[in-house]
């Protein structure tokens, strides 16, 4: 109780120079830029642009992708393209895709990066009774938001 007593006491009385105030100051600002940046999430202006960027360009071609296998089920021939596209090679699949002008968006000259491959791996996913499900759809006027 006596010990209690004094360290109450000795609380009350203290008074810290300005170096110790300023030096608690500072070490209170390190401790949180750490915790901030390695557990808190926090990242720089940099990191933050990039992954914006990244985000942008994952969106894009993601619609792009959206948008080629509604292009290639409206096709004429979808279930022979379907056969051709399945019995390429799969590193090839990206580049008969593009050949096939179902990656290209309107309005640009070329293909979207990435959507090509995002593309031909969902068509290649599906079977011919899918590709026709999403022709009809598209043909009925019902929009689905992604192909699966």
């Amino acid at each position: 109780m006596a010990s209690a007593q004094l360290l109450g006491r000795r609380w009350r009385e203290y008074r810290p120079s300005k170096a110790a105030l300023f030096w608690s100051c500072v070490g209170s600002v390190v401790v949180a830029l750490i915790i901030g940046f390695t557990w808190g999430g926090w990242v720089t202006g940099g990191t933050a642009r990039e992954m914006a960027d990244k985000a942008v360009r994952d969106a894009r071609a993601e619609l792009a992708a959206n948008v080629c296998v509604q292009r290639f089920a409206d096709a004429s021939d979808a279930r022979a393209q379907l056969t051709a596209l399945k019995n390429t090679s799969s590193w090839q699949r990206d580049d008969f895709i593009e050949k096939g002008g179902w990656a290209k968006l309107p309005g640009l000259d070329k293909p979207v990066a990435a959507a090509a491959e995002r593309c031909a791996e969902r068509l290649a996913a599906m079977d011919a009774t899918e590709l026709s499900q999403a022709n009809q759809d598209m043909r009925s006027g019902e929009r689905r938001t992604s192909v699966q």
